[in-house]
């Protein structure tokens, strides 16, 4: 084209420069489209020192026709340091990201989208066209090869899962498999599972379950869960069948994240009076020696005390100590910590999960009044082997774990041992250096996926205490527990699990300084049980749990032994314990309507007391003493002494007020044929245990509760107030100055007594962001009452006297602050009231015989309680493939130094008696921990 110079040449040649312009800028988007087809996209050039990823990214789109898309808060970590010459931005970006966690996808336009957890799909599967009866599980091809991170499977959830072969004729078919975690393949529990249209849903049971009924033809079936990333599964159901699903674990970021998942759990879910805890959560909460403590965490919850410093005894809703049903894999635990209470008796690498339930127990669980602590471990890692452990100033610790079969079978075996001595052999006070103590814990298990319908599981723990505090008195106790599961699934409605277990514990206390007092005196309890469970989801609204259980109980109630030829201690060995409990039950929860579901459950129980055993035969209406002895029967081995039983009640209701809103209640009897017999208010080792006979009836127990349910923004903080009111019978109490000990007829000191428990629990809990923790408010009161025998018998007159652990007001907050992705600190405040006791008076004389005048029984109280813990949570850096990952945990435990009475003790002292308050931990104690993951 010629240019000519005339009154328009100026306006001719713009136009004319234009022109080319356009077609030369059209004709260079063709050339970049055509290399962009032909596999040669622009290249990135330039020199990045420490520069944020946006920084980054500006500079990238200002030489090249890339756009970037993104979240800010997603890449705010990011800090780009390279220098690319001429490089392709998929290898740019792969340098970039490395092990972040972070994913990026071009697609044909060079738009670059930058995601977390998976990289987004810019074309549609080739697939995806097709005729919908054909549609199956897409290919592994994947579109973004090239473009994204190097070569890997299309993402799960991008797939279609075709489920059952063949017609069904009724219209509906059920789906049903496990939730398991991608990384480790161990099950994943209390996930939701469900379709939104029509709405059904289930939950992961402890085995990572879930079943759903469900129309035929395609659905999205979503997955989410406090604790893993959301995901899905678009299915076609032709019929019944399998779908098992992998969840990736969600690790939070520096930003606060909402997780959307069964954080309404409160709100939607049956159960009231159900506390979950999982080990990050118990990890959490500053404990006195810097190890994560299962008890110490659950005592923080509303309606659950203890006594004192120091104990690890739960006291739930004005219950007592033995009134609690402590499960270790199905397996009963008798005495969950080491050292008087100092240590939990379970390693915190093992456990995966904790659920207690206070009230609306299910019909399952039986032989315990209070509450139910049901504690769950992992299974293992089934992809690879891995070492965990922790240091500790105290107490050190190491779990193994790894596949037996790969994603068939696992295994996990965990360790912990004290050496404390050290400490005390360098404390100032004389008699502490000549104290000693130590303990030691083993607990493993493994799981074997025998075929679809078929897993097996083997529990296994053993624990041992030994220690001498200023005397010459060695303590010792063991326990050792041991269970096996055989899950077996019939169809995918229906599934039932067999457990056999066995529980055995026992201490001696021994004295050999003086050879002629040397003894030892000893006390052993055996428990077998079986037990079968059976579950069926009758229909999405409608499901049935059954099953029936036995316990087989042997208690040694007592032995002292000489101990070398100098002892002049006389032996003596009391006649063994027996009894028998069984039980069946069936419970059902219906959903009446979408707000309106109840749960019905039966449960009858029935014990017998087994001989061999002298019973004595009193005169009726006079206390038991030697001198109202009227006959003695005598009962063979296995003959039965004495037949109880009754049935159990189970009933709750909720009724949701709005989506994040709901109303509950609930009533439960329960029925215990063991009880704990104790001279202090705390557990201790020198405990023993009766089972019910002829005389000592099983105790009763009856609870209604009323509940309040209300979420707030999105489900982040959980508000609840629960009220109370529980009626007990036939509990134990002891006469004036009773003797528990090596007591051939403890009857004879024991009187049945009768009590009452109310309060009002509160709640406020923020589950997620960088502060997050909960507020928890107990009102409680526990009163008991013997009005029954004679006058003699009776305690205050027969009026109702708070309980040793009636403790009215109780309040805790715990609360988590995470500055970054590596630092985290922690701060745990705790108030109650103090406990009840019983004071000396004044001293007087009898006969020339000096006698105490004691107060009513518990009419006085310790002062209050209050402390103060912090701590600091080091973590090292998060990079995935990294050799080994480590942590360290700083810690101070009660801040402030309160000297926070554990029990009054009182001396005469020139003619007058004095009290004095002991103190466990009388200041701060501080502590570190490291603790690696290999």
């Amino acid at each position: 084209m010629r240019l000519t110079d005339n009154t328009n040449t100026g306006v001719k040649r713009r136009g004319t420069v234009w022109h080319w312009l356009w077609i030369w800028l059209l004709l260079g988007s063709a050339r970049l489209a055509l290399a962009q087809q032909q596999g040669n996209p622009p290249l990135i050039s330039g020199q990045f020192n420490g520069v944020t990823f946006e920084q980054f990214a500006r500079a990238v789109e200002s030489q090249t026709p890339y756009r970037f898309y993104f979240e800010p808060a997603t890449v705010d970590s990011i800090r780009v340091t390279l220098v690319a010459d001429r490089q392709p931005l998929p290898a740019v970006l792969t340098t970039v990201f490395g092990q972040s966690g972070l994913y990026y996808a071009i697609d044909a336009d060079l738009r670059v989208f930058i995601t977390t957890g998976r990289a987004i799909q810019t074309e549609l599967p080739a697939a995806f066209f097709r005729p919908e009866g054909n549609v199956s599980v897409a290919t592994n091809d994947d579109p973004l090869d090239g473009l994204n991170r190097p070569k890997t499977r299309r993402p799960p959830d991008s797939q279609v899962y075709e489920i059952g072969r063949g017609a069904n004729s009724s219209g509906k078919a059920t789906v049903a498999g496990h939730v398991r975690d991608s990384k480790t393949g161990e099950p994943v529990t209390g996930v939701t599972v469900y379709v939104e249209s029509p709405a059904v849903g289930a939950a992961t049971d402890q085995f990572g379950y879930y079943s759903l009924t469900l129309p035929l033809g395609r659905h999205v079936v979503l997955v989410r869960g406090i604790g893993v990333k959301n995901t899905k599964r678009t299915v076609l159901l032709h019929n019944d069948g399998k779908l098992e699903i992998e969840v990736e674990e969600d690790v939070t970021p520096l930003r606060e994240v909402i997780i959307e998942a069964e954080k309404d759990r409160n709100v939607s879910g049956m159960q009231m009076g159900l506390e979950r805890l999982d080990i990050k959560t118990i990890r959490q909460v500053p404990t006195a020696f810097g190890e994560a403590d299962l008890l110490r965490v659950v005592l923080t919850l509303p309606g659950v005390k203890s006594v004192g410093e120091g104990s690890t005894g739960l006291n739930v809703r004005g219950g007592a100590t033995d009134q609690n049903l402590i499960l270790f894999n199905d397996a009963t635990v008798y005495n969950p910590a080491h050292l008087f209470g100092f240590f939990t008796a379970f390693n915190p690498d093992m456990l995966k999960s904790v659920e207690l339930y206070k009230s609306a127990i299910p019909a399952k669980y039986g032989g315990r009044l209070s509450s139910v602590l049901d504690i769950a471990t992992r299974e293992g890692n089934r992809k690879k082997f891995e070492a965990t452990g922790g240091i500790g100033p105290l107490t050190s610790r190491l779990t193994l774990e790894g596949p037996i079969v790969a994603d068939k079978a696992s295994f996990i075996v965990s360790g912990r041992s004290s050496y404390s001595d050290w400490i005390l052999h360098r404390l100032p006070n004389g008699s502490f250096r000549e104290s000693s103590a130590s303990f030691y814990d083993l607990s493993g298990h493994a799981s074997s996926e025998l075929n679809a319908q078929n897993t097996l599981f083997l529990t296994g723990y053993v624990s041992r205490d030994k220690f001498k505090l200023a005397s010459d008195t060695t303590y010792g106790y063991v326990n050792r527990n041991a269970s096996m599961k055989w899950k077996h699934i019939f169809n995918n409605r229906f599934y039932g699990v067999a457990t056999a277990a066995y529980s055995h514990y026992a201490y001696d206390i021994s004295s050999e300084k003086n050879p002629v007092n040397a003894s030892v005196l000893g006390f052993g309890l055996n428990q077998a049980n079986a037990q079968l469970d059976f579950n069926y989801y009758l229909n999405p609204k409608n499901s049935l749990e059954f099953g029936l259980s036995t316990v087989r109980y042997r208690i040694e109630p007592g032995s002292l032994l000489p101990v070398g030829d100098e002892s002049l201690i006389k032996r003596e060995v009391l006649s063994r314990e027996q009894g028998l409990e069984s039980a069946v039950y069936l419970s059902d929860r219906i959903d009446l309507t979408p707000r309106l579901s109840v749960a019905l459950g039966l449960r009858y129980s029935f014990y017998h007391a087994l001989g061999p055993g002298d019973v004595r035969r009193y005169a009726p209406g006079g206390p038991r003493s030697e001198a109202t002895v009227v006959d003695t029967v005598r009962y063979g081995n296995g003959q039965v002494q004495a037949t109880y039983g009754g049935p159990e009640y189970r009933a709750s209701v909720k009724y949701a007020l709005t989506d994040n809103a709901s109303v509950k209640a609930s009533y439960n009897r329960t029925r215990q044929y063991i009880h704990m017999l104790s001279n202090t208010a705390s557990m201790s080792p020198t405990d023993v245990w009766k089972l019910s006979d002829t005389h000592i009836r099983p105790q009763l127990g009856d609870q209604v509760a009323l509940g309040f349910y209300r979420n707030f923004r999105n489900n982040v903080i959980e508000t609840s107030v629960e009220v109370y009111y529980k009626d007990l019978k036939d509990f134990v109490d002891y006469k004036g100055g009773a003797q528990l000990v090596l007591n051939r007829h403890i009857e004879t000191d024991l009187v049945n007594a009768e009590g009452k428990a109310y309060g009002a629990e509160v709640m406020l809990r923020k589950t997620t962001g960088k502060l997050n923790g909960w507020l928890s408010y107990t009102y409680s009161r526990s009163l008991v009452r013997v009005n029954s025998g004679t006058t003699s018998e009776m305690i205050n007159g027969g009026q109702y006297y708070p309980s040793n652990f009636d403790k009215p007001h109780d309040a805790t907050m715990v609360g988590n602050y995470r500055f970054s992705r590596r630092f985290s600190t922690s701060l745990n405040l705790t108030y109650s009231t103090g406990r009840p006791i019983t004071l000396p008076l004044a001293r007087y004389y009898v006969g020339n015989s000096m006698r105490v005048l004691y107060s009513d029984r518990n009419a006085y109280r310790v002062p209050d309680y209050y402390r103060a813990d912090l701590a600091l949570n080091i973590e090292g850096n998060h990079k995935v493939k990294k050799l080994a990952h480590s942590s360290w945990t700083v810690g101070v435990y009660n801040l402030t130094g309160r000297r926070n009475p554990f029990s009054i003790y009182y001396r005469a002292e020139g003619g007058v008696i004095r009290g004095y308050k002991l103190s466990v931990f009388g200041r701060p104690i501080p502590t570190i921990t490291y603790n690696f993951k290999f």
